[in-house]
């Protein structure tokens, strides 16, 4: 190898990265102190080249081809355990810096999610077949952040209270008006018709999502309280006592906030106000890594708070609350990946194994960047007025409690 040692001998510098290149030769980088022990070997010449030139995305693809191989007991988590706790390495290189960039430049033309763009970058993350989901999501099919109330709660009891947390937020009285922007398999929207009593309007852009959620909501006898849609954001009309969107701001893409809060303004009536929960991070903005673009979120991008009160401030909208979850999205995604990992099999079976690969790299990466990285969840509430959310916190865990006491009897 002649490209590589100069990055890894930078990157390297907790725990121990051994590789094997394709002749044979073994090189090792690190000083195997304070993070993972890993060997990998490389089938064929040209990967060191191209992981050198761009490794987050090449690592990534190598190993979906079998072209970067573990040995000796080591894997995809350890291997990106060992980028984790090194990655201020890796950021610091002058090449990586270069990349970081042009991908910071470009990312207008990343995140150009227009109507009919938008709806494609959805469906080619939203429309793999719902059984490969059920394999392992929770029961309600939540894919979003749960909220655990303790570490070692369970993936399904955390994403109830993660139902339970927002709709205590919401205050809503029964028979409100609800639009829910981004409704994913309509775990939520049932929630918040069977246990608050609320009318809701559910939009979505993924035909495959909309058809397991009226299945669903027909199942648990809440169809004639539930309006699912398929529709963007942009185009829905009317008047609602609430407006929720969960998980969806992380697919508008950072050119398109404003129309996403004057939507959601638009969509508030008088008195009213909205809940926004999305992922987010700590750290000045940036722009999407490059396996999660082309492979996971094509048109994607996670904002810096600071991008998102400069949306809230231009919309002229009072940011009434917000709360900052660190690390209910690592507890959640790391229950996904064991899950996951538990019924590998059949994700090969089913998806393929370069897919099941790919996944199983998806969702390393996203965990550890929870755990070490950068990434968090937000939750805040947008109003017109300064008094439409009550002025005092303590209402929320009020309602909480009110709300617990209900969701026996509504069988949720």
């Amino acid at each position: 190898m002649k490209l590589l040692p100069h990055l890894l001998r930078r990157f390297v510098a907790k725990g121990r990265l051994t590789v094997i290149d394709h002749a044979g030769a073994r090189h090792a980088f690190g000083s195997g102190e304070d993070g993972p022990a890993v060997t990998i070997r490389f089938t064929d010449a040209k990967v060191e080249r191209e992981i050198f030139l761009n490794p987050e995305l090449r690592a990534a693809e190598a190993y979906m081809d079998g072209r970067l191989v573990f040995e000796e007991g080591s894997g995809v988590f350890d291997l990106l355990r060992l980028f984790s706790v090194n990655r201020a390495g890796l950021g610091s290189h002058p090449l990586q810096q270069a990349l970081r960039r042009s991908w910071k430049a470009l990312r207008g033309v990343h995140q150009a999610n227009e109507r009919g763009r938008a709806a494609k970058n959805a469906s080619a993350h939203y429309d793999h077949p719902e059984s490969f989901y059920r394999l392992w999501l929770d029961e309600r099919m939540a894919y979003s952040c749960a909220y655990f109330e303790r570490p070692d709660q369970s993936l399904e009891d955390a994403q109830l209270a993660k139902f339970r947390h927002i709709a205590a937020k919401l205050k809503l009285e029964p028979g409100m008006r609800v639009a829910e922007i981004g409704s994913g398999w309509g775990g939520l929207a049932i929630y918040l018709a069977k246990v608050c009593g609320a009318q809701v309007t559910a939009i979505n852009v993924s035909p495959d999502q909309l058809a397991a959620s009226r299945a669903r909501a027909e199942a648990a006898g809440a169809a004639g309280s539930i309006a699912f849609v398929e529709q963007d954001y942009r185009e829905l009309t009317g008047s609602f006592d609430r407006v929720v969107s969960v998980g969806m701001m992380e697919h508008v893409g950072v050119a398109h906030f404003d129309a996403y809060f004057a939507a959601v303004s638009r969509l508030v009536a008088p008195g009213g106000f909205a809940l926004i929960h999305a992922i987010g991070r700590m750290s000045p903005p940036g722009s999407t890594a490059p396996f999660i673009r082309k492979y996971i979120f094509p048109g994607g991008y996670v904002p810096a708070l600071s991008e998102v009160f400069a949306s809230t401030e231009r919309s002229r909208l009072w940011v009434a609350d917000c709360e900052i979850l660190r690390l209910h999205y690592y507890w959640t995604i790391k229950a996904w990946r064991e899950r996951f990992t538990a019924r590998r099999a059949e994700v090969a079976a089913q998806m393929g194994e370069r897919f099941a690969r790919m996944w199983e790299f998806y969702l390393a990466a996203v965990e550890l960047g929870f755990l070490d990285g950068s990434n968090m969840v937000f939750q805040i509430l947008v109003a017109q007025t300064r008094d439409a959310v009550p002025v005092r916190r303590d209402y929320m865990l009020d309602e909480e409690r009110r709300l617990a006491a209900l969701e026996a009897e509504a069988a949720v």
